[in-house]
């Protein structure tokens, strides 16, 4: 091939970025809410932070809006009546963007709520509330933060967002899994309106639909969001260039272009995010004073292919490691060589007092063969046994201050100490870790985690019969964490508190506290 597949991607990606415009809507007519999908902030900084809208208001089919570009305003005010606008501008919203807003707003007070909104056509948004982060390295009491991941539209409402939204937070870490792009799963409450998306206009579908719910929507509006991608946002159990299914590279990352693209139209992302292709950085910092500092992965699009796969597919497999001599190779990275290096330097010149790594699943060995006898799951971390192990390696060394790894993916809350070496009881603990449960999507049966309790005495907890999010609060001296779940085939489901962990400053591994 006289030009890569990678070379021709981008090209294809640039050509269509400076395109032309035919006309600018200055003054368009909407019949129908142009803010149906709802609005969204995200990344708060010390003053200020991204807002996100995009114009659609036929959602369902391709968004409804002609191939122009249009003018929409927004503003920010220090009260929800907006009698005091403190900020306001102007955005093009471009059909090559599917008519999404990515307004990066300055000249905020550090530390204080906010209320925004939308403007075009005549149409006016609803408001939505954020607040901007501490000022840098400024002393902070308290953060209180939810995460959550794994949505599967038909296995169940949001109402865990309905929670979320009610609490008393300042931010929401999304840690993958936004949409899911096949169906799945048993006991459907609602469905997909079309097959698996392939292409950009139907994954852009495939967002309207799942961001058309007012739950998601309240949740988007009340709080700022740092967000970060696992494999349902493209295709199950893919890795770098490669999906389960084993169709060439060159269709697998036209496909991966289009999907990375709808999810950037569809988040409240800075700018600087935006794709080339099939290639985005989502990999980032963000800081909370100096209270917390939150590296944020992408372990998805630079990993190495799964060892040991299934014949004739890609993707995940359950192994014998003595069958599976692949899984120890030394080259073979979960998060590729330019994002350890980031991470790395990151977490040693971090002055946070909480260091908070945030990425997709399970990073805990968890030996899957009850008895004598071991096998891993090669999706998680427990496939990249050599990546994990330099990071943990990494965080004792340098003496990270107060290391807490937070991930979903595995549908299921996971509290557990990280160590140097989990076969060894007395190998010292060196992070914590908590994975939360899914919002929607479906969990092992909790019979088949009893069985491996013995085999990991590492995993203090485990459990995946609920569904719903997980709360946490953090001050210079504790991390408490709430594990929140929620009825998900109930709409009006009540919320309950599972158990609640804490973390001490300066003692790795958490404690129950209730």
């Amino acid at each position: 091939m006289p030009v890569s597949r990678r070379s021709f991607l981008l090209g294809a990606a640039s050509l269509a970025a400076g395109a032309p415009l035919t006309r600018l809507l200055a003054q368009p007519k909407f019949d129908r809410n142009p803010f149906s999908l709802g609005i969204a902030s995200g990344y708060p900084a010390p003053d200020g932070a991204v807002l996100w809208t995009r114009l659609a208001p036929d959602s369902h089919a391709g968004g409804g809006m002609a191939q122009a570009a249009v003018d929409v305003a927004w503003e920010v005010a220090t009260d929800e009546a907006f009698r005091r606008i403190v900020r306001k501008g102007r955005e093009t919203a471009l059909p090559r963007w599917a008519h999404s807003i990515h307004a990066e707003v300055a000249g905020l007070e550090p530390g204080r709520h906010y209320f925004y909104r939308f403007h075009a056509g005549g149409a006016v948004s609803t408001a939505g509330r954020m607040r901007t982060a501490p000022a840098p390295g400024a002393a902070t009491d308290r953060l209180r933060f939810a995460f959550a991941s794994c949505q599967q539209y038909e296995q169940g409402y949001y109402t865990a967002y309905r929670h979320m939204a009610a609490e008393d937070l300042d931010l929401v870490v999304h840690l993958g899994d936004y949409i899911y792009e096949s169906s799945w799963g048993r006991n459907h409450v609602r469905k997909h309106d079309a097959d698996q998306p392939i292409t950009l206009e139907e994954y852009r579908n495939r967002y309207a639909l799942y961001k058309s719910d007012a739950d998601l929507q309240l949740a988007h509006a009340a709080l700022p969001w740092i967000v970060t991608w696992d494999d349902h946002e493209v295709r199950n159990d893919y890795a770098n260039d490669q999906s389960q299914d084993r169709e060439g590279p060159f269709l697998f990352l036209l496909r991966r272009a289009a999907a990375y693209q709808a999810y950037y139209e569809h988040m409240p992302l800075p700018k600087r995010m935006a794709p080339r292709g099939p290639d985005m950085r989502i990999y980032t910092r963000w800081d909370y004073g100096a209270l917390a500092r939150f590296h944020v992965l992408d372990d998805r699009q630079y990993r190495s292919h799964q060892a040991c796969q299934r014949p004739g597919r890609g993707g995940s497999n359950v192994v014998d490691e003595t069958d599976c001599p692949d899984l120890l190779r030394p080259d073979r990275t979960m998060l590729g060589a330019p994002q350890e290096r980031w991470l790395a330097g990151g977490l040693t010149e971090s002055g946070a007092r909480w260091n908070v790594i945030a990425q997709q699943t399970l990073m805990a060995q968890m030996d899957r063969t009850p008895g004598p006898g071991r096998s891993f799951w090669t999706d998680g971390w427990d496939g990249y046994p050599k990546s994990r192990g330099q990071l943990l390696r990494l965080i004792a060394s340098k003496r990270v201050s107060n290391p807490v790894v937070i991930g979903g993916d595995v549908h299921m809350s996971i509290i557990a100490d990280l160590k140097l070496d989990f076969d060894d009881p007395r190998s010292p603990v060196v992070a914590t870790e908590f994975v939360g449960t899914s919002i929607t999507s479906q969990g092992l049966p909790q019979k088949t985690l009893e069985t491996w309790r013995d085999d990991n005495p590492h995993v203090k907890f485990a459990n995946s019969t609920r569904r719903g999010y997980t709360s946490i609060e953090i001050t210079p001296k504790r991390w408490l964490a709430r594990l929140r779940t929620v009825s998900e085939k109930q709409a009006d489901s009540p919320l309950r508190t599972l158990a609640t962990w804490a973390v001490e400053d300066g003692r790795p591994g958490a404690q129950r506290d209730s």
